[in-house]
């Protein structure tokens, strides 16, 4: 709501700015006359309702078309446009009224005049504030003010710009733009140069002195933003990316928005669009449960299922502290919290019987391959058993939605963590074979920030100093961001007919060494010369390269380009049961040759040369 005193000044001097421009046209149209004073008396009546009218009427017309509520320093060509629709429908009936109650009607030219008039003053006394921001910046005299480069002068580049000046530029001032479009190259936006291309910004920021550079093309692929950000690095500025450019559309950027350029921006994975209807309509008003709520992907998964208005969310996990966190973050919305075991059968169904949920989601794991490697027992226990449990339990109480969070490293395992995984998907798909619930998968690699993931260790390490280190220099791994993962696992749920195992598109392989470098480079660091790296060796269980598909498996594509369908494979409901039936027995008791021997019962490579 506009303020009261403000929009009264305005009013006020609206109405001296009319009359004045009432005064000047009658002025002007009355001086080509030979006897100016007695002309003026003629028109004198018609001059006097004229003046009370167009005061009256135009205050009320500017009311309507919101010219008292812009924030004028923010005025653009809208703006502009409101005044003369505003001027032209408050002049047009100031003259018809005229017309009817004077002895003489309004002169043309003085009814052209009178419009004119209105338009450059009404418009310049608002258009002044953005005038006087427009040129704050040759105001600023403070040498100390840093100068900022932006890279990119498209509708990006230009909201950047706008966010520096709607702060009149304390966050820096712009010495202009970098475009590789040579078309751009030595033309201006908005009173800025586009002063050269990519390979010119060297130069530029020496020429310049720039302080800080801002990467603003959030439609650059994760090649083009590294390219960027090598070059950036022959500067000694500070280095900032926009967000995405979904975020922009969505009007979230400010210039607190504008964030260090992080190893995600480089990988340039592509936004991942949802079908909200489609998603909406099996997670609305119903009761969805996630395992693993506090971990990194159950609780992004948390945080994305709220968005579409479950009647209740059921955060379940183990570790008590991770579930207060997130039960904290989402206490506005309807969630329980349980803490329990899903090594705990009895637990488990009593909470299925309590809360009687729809969805199911499953990303409780143990996931750390070398910890596996020296607890193979709890890998089987909590990956394999856990599973069963809670597909039992889904089962028994009519889940109509059951999806499992597996990964890559089920393929073809190497790793106690893989086959454990490998197995976990087979027993949701046996349970799928023989139920009305929807047992699903979905297979995809690794997380970028997850906790135990490369980037947290790398950036502890860079921050001690270095070294970094590296298994393999050949190591080459699959990355996702949390939330792309999250929100393609939750389409995958809403595309579930029963019994498939998802497979997101992961992009390209990144080796680790070259995430390493330029984690390294992104902490202002030179790989090699100021942090070392060093290489440790493959560890057990690892592999050099991960897949995502078994020989046995194919994919075939989905309504969504990011997800795939594996062929199911046959499964054997007996092996199945008697390897549950075995760790839970014996889970705690097994030794690692009488673990590869049951494993190799569901698959037979494993362990194998």
């Amino acid at each position: 709501m506009a303020h009261p005193k403000r929009t009264l000044f305005l009013m006020l001097t609206d109405a001296i700015l009319i009359n004045l421009a009432l005064f000047l046209s009658f002025y002007l149209r009355l001086s080509e006359e030979a006897d100016l004073q007695v002309e003026f008396v003629k028109y004198l009546g018609t001059y006097l309702n004229a003046a009370i009218v167009s005061t009256f009427v135009l205050i009320v017309v500017f009311h309507f078309f919101g010219l008292y509520k812009n924030i004028w320093r923010y005025a653009s060509v809208r703006e502009l446009l409101s005044i003369v629709y505003a001027v032209t429908v408050g002049a047009a009936l100031t003259v018809m009224v005229v017309y009817f109650i004077s002895p003489l009607r309004l002169p043309h030219s003085v009814s052209v005049y009178f419009w004119l008039m209105l338009i450059v003053l009404i418009g310049g006394l608002r258009f002044s504030q953005r005038m006087r921001q427009e040129n704050a910046i040759f105001a600023v005299s403070n040498k100390s003010q840093r100068k900022v480069l932006i890279i990119g002068a498209g509708d990006a580049g230009v909201l950047a710009l706008r966010e520096l000046k709607k702060r009149d530029f304390q966050e820096g001032v712009p010495v202009g733009f970098i475009d590789d479009s040579k078309s751009k190259i030595n033309l201006h936006v908005q009173g800025f140069p586009v002063l050269g291309s990519r390979d010119d910004i060297p130069r530029i920021a020496e020429d310049y002195a720039v302080d800080e550079i801002i990467i603003a093309i959030p439609s650059a692929d994760g090649e083009a933003v590294r390219e960027i950000v090598e070059i950036c690095k022959e500067t000694r500025a500070a280095l900032k990316i926009m967000p995405g450019v979904y975020d922009i559309l969505s009007g979230k950027i400010t210039v607190s928005s504008l964030r260090e350029v992080q190893v995600e921006d480089l990988l340039g994975r592509e936004q991942v669009s949802v079908d909200l209807e489609e998603v909406a309509g099996y997670l609305k008003n119903q009761v969805v449960l996630v395992t693993g709520a506090g971990g990194s992907i159950g609780s992004e998964l948390c945080r994305q299922i709220v968005k579409f208005f479950p009647s209740k969310l059921i955060l379940a996990g183990h570790g008590e502290n991770c579930i207060f966190d997130i039960e904290q973050e989402l206490k506005n919305f309807p969630i329980v919290t349980e803490i329990f075991d899903i090594k705990d059968a009895g637990k488990v169904n009593l909470v299925f019987e309590k809360y009687k949920p729809s969805v199911v989601f499953h990303a409780a794991a143990h996931k750390h391959v070398p910890l596996m490697e020296v607890n193979p027992e709890e890998a089987l226990k909590n990956n394999v058993m856990g599973t069963s449990n809670l597909a039992a339990a889904a089962d028994k109480n009519g889940v109509r939605t059951f999806v499992l969070i597996s990964t890559d490293k089920a393929v073809n395992p190497t790793s106690i963590m893989g086959a454990s995984k490998r197995m976990a998907e087979m027993v949701i798909q046996d349970y799928d074979k023989r139920s009305e619930t929807k047992f699903v998968a979905v297979r995809f690699g690794n997380v970028l920030g997850s906790r135990g993931s490369v980037i947290p260790t790398f950036k502890k390490q860079i921050m001690a100093g270095g070294p970094v280190t590296v298994t393999d220099p050949r190591m080459t791994r699959y990355f996702m961001t949390i939330p792309e993962a999250s929100q393609l696992v939750i389409q995958a749920g809403a595309m579930a007919s029963g019994g498939e195992i998802f497979i997101l598109d992961m992009g390209k392989p990144v080796k680790i060494v070259d995430l390493a470098k330029d984690l390294i480079r992104l902490s202002g660091f030179e790989p090699g010369k100021d942090i070392q790296i060093e290489f440790t060796g493959v560890r057990p269980g690892e592999k050099l390269f991960e897949e995502i598909l078994t020989s046995e498996e194919g994919t075939t594509a989905t309504k969504h380009k990011r997800i795939f369908v594996a062929r199911p494979n046959h499964i054997d409901h007996e092996a199945i049961e008697g390897l549950v039936q075995k760790i839970r027995e014996r889970g705690s008791y097994m030794d690692r040759e009488e673990i590869n021997t049951s494993i190799r019962t569901l698959l037979p490579d494993f362990g194998r040369p």
